[in-house]
């Protein structure tokens, strides 16, 4: 399937400007780029989509996940996966879709090795979720609705290797549920593309229908991408499209669209016509190459599959599976700053992973509520716990907070203890990085390592003294009128009382020192 249907976009320098409905993102200073979507995205179900082989394929010896079922042997039936069929009613319904009373499955015929039938089960002219739509963020405030025409179900094909000469089949992936989502051609830049498929890939974890790991192939993308004239959009015309395959990242779907786009408008402008093609993306030079005439739904022949019986979905099953819908990032979103006051760019990180709202959320729970409480818990998360996250070398995938020892209770006990003075925030740091290696509680931390923060002036006064006596130098300087030399005296004082010292009381003890130096100067 490909997508045509009218685009809204933004008037931009470059292909890294951000895009919103005022305008056209523009290649060569004339032409609009037109883009749809289309997503496969592997559903987590145990089983293949219509067989009991296992779908947990990945990491296993080649070939050993099939049955005569998936390798399209005579006289094999196939039975329709029930858990794929409800996670796509699921997905639909997260997408504002509207479901069918009636989905048929068909037949798309051709013939490639990865497929042992010779086609493939899909769905064609009646699929399971129809004219829905996602809204993205736009750079402006602004938000912008991208349409879904479709999102139906099919089953995954093999894998084929290619080494010396030989083409090597996999078939383990064959037959793996695949769910399909089709946009209409509303995406008009590589922005705007991004930002949709990052907000699909939330929305699909969320459910807990995908992974979005796209490494392992288990989400695909492939943009159609065409160009055309503002003269054109006006009189509804669309230029030839070309289907970029099997995009496996995000940069790499945002740098397919500017390339593609760039090389559609430099052949108009040399007078020539784009063809309709299917292009790979080669990623080592950064630019899209011919791969295949592209087929259309003639060469595919659709029929319906005569094996397996259309599929009544009536409404009391879709109630039932819309009770199951976990409260979605933009909803969530939303209650945090309505509900909990914190501000939206805190907001948007904490909800870009469900794992990472589930902590911060539990969090919250022990720490409580009170004006302040929520957007101090995020700031710790955001900054210093996605810190040691990152130092660990994992990337930036943020679902790795579900792994770590600490428990988001226990980075409410360790505010707590510098809301009471206890430890200074820059202890509070220290006493993190142990909790998130070891997943000790900050109390037990804070006393075997002798962390409380040092309030005894008697103790503070010393430690003063001995900083100014061992910068004679500094301290002639303040006298002269160099107050900014304050807070080099301060970083020498935490560091006589190693860090350990009340920060307020420091300051305090230090300033009143300090123009006590001044006076007597």
């Amino acid at each position: 399937m490909s997508a045509t249907s009218s685009a809204t976009s933004k008037a931009v320098d470059s292909p890294s400007s951000s895009s919103s409905p005022a305008s056209t993102y523009l290649v060569l200073g004339k032409y609009e780029v037109v883009v749809g979507m289309e997503v496969h995205a592997q559903l987590l179900t145990r089983s293949k989509m219509f067989c009991r082989c296992s779908a947990d394929y990945q990491g296993a010896p080649p070939n050993s996940h099939t049955c005569p079922v998936c390798l399209g042997m005579p006289g094999a039936l196939p039975v329709a996966n029930r858990a794929a069929v409800e996670a796509t009613i699921k997905t639909g319904l997260a997408l504002n879709c509207r479901i069918a009373e009636t989905a048929v499955f068909a037949r798309k015929n051709y013939h490639y090795p990865d497929l042992p039938k010779g086609y493939q089960i899909s769905q064609y002219e009646l699929p399971l979720c129809l004219d829905g739509w996602v809204a993205i963020d736009l750079p402006d405030g602004g938000s912008k609705r991208i349409r879904i025409r479709r999102a139906h179900l099919e089953e995954d094909t093999g894998k084929t290797t290619h080494v010396d000469g030989y083409s090597l089949v996999d078939l383990n992936r064959a037959g793996v549920p695949l769910m399909e989502i089709v946009t209409e051609a509303d995406i008009a830049s590589p922005d705007e593309a991004y930002a949709f498929l990052t907000k699909l890939r939330t929305l699909l974890r969320y459910l807990g229908v995908n992974s979005g790991d796209m490494e392992k192939g288990a989400m695909r993308c492939e943009p159609n991408i065409s160009v055309r004239t503002p003269e054109m959009r006006e009189r509804g015309e669309y230029g030839v499209k070309v289907e970029v395959k099997n995009l496996n990242s995000f940069r790499s779907v945002r740098n397919a669209i500017a390339y593609e786009a760039q090389r559609q408008a430099q052949i108009l402008e040399q007078g020539g016509q784009v063809e309709q093609v299917n292009m790979g993306w080669d990623e080592q030079n950064q630019r899209t190459v011919l791969q295949r005439t592209k087929e259309s739904a003639e060469d595919y022949r659709y029929f319906p599959e005569p094996d397996i019986p259309p599929l009544r979905v009536e409404e009391p099953w879709i109630q039932a599976i819309r009770a199951t819908l976990p409260e979605l990032p933009d909803a969530k979103r939303a209650r945090y700053q309505e509900e909990w006051g914190l501000r939206r760019a805190e907001a948007e990180i904490l909800t870009s992973e469900k794992r990472v709202a589930d902590f911060f959320e539990a969090a919250v729970a022990a720490y409580g509520t009170a004006k302040g409480k929520p957007q101090r818990l995020a700031n710790w998360i955001t900054g210093e716990l996605f810190r040691l996250l990152y130092a660990e070398g994992q990337g930036q995938d943020l679902r790795q907070i579900a792994g770590i020892p600490m428990k988001p209770e226990q980075l409410a006990q360790l505010l707590r203890l510098v809301d009471e003075r206890v430890i200074n925030p820059n202890t509070a740091k220290k006493v993190l990085e142990r909790m998130v290696r070891t997943g000790e509680n900050p109390q037990a931390i804070v006393e075997a390592e002798g962390l409380a923060m040092v309030s005894d002036t008697a103790q503070i006064d010393a430690a003063i003294d001995q900083v100014l006596a061992a910068h004679p130098e500094e301290l002639a300087r303040y006298r002269a009128g160099e107050t900014k030399l304050l807070g080099f005296f301060m970083g020498q004082v935490m560091r006589a009382l190693k860090g350990k010292a009340d920060p307020g009381l420091a300051r305090q003890r230090l300033q009143e020192k300090l123009q006590s130096e001044a006076s007597s100067g």
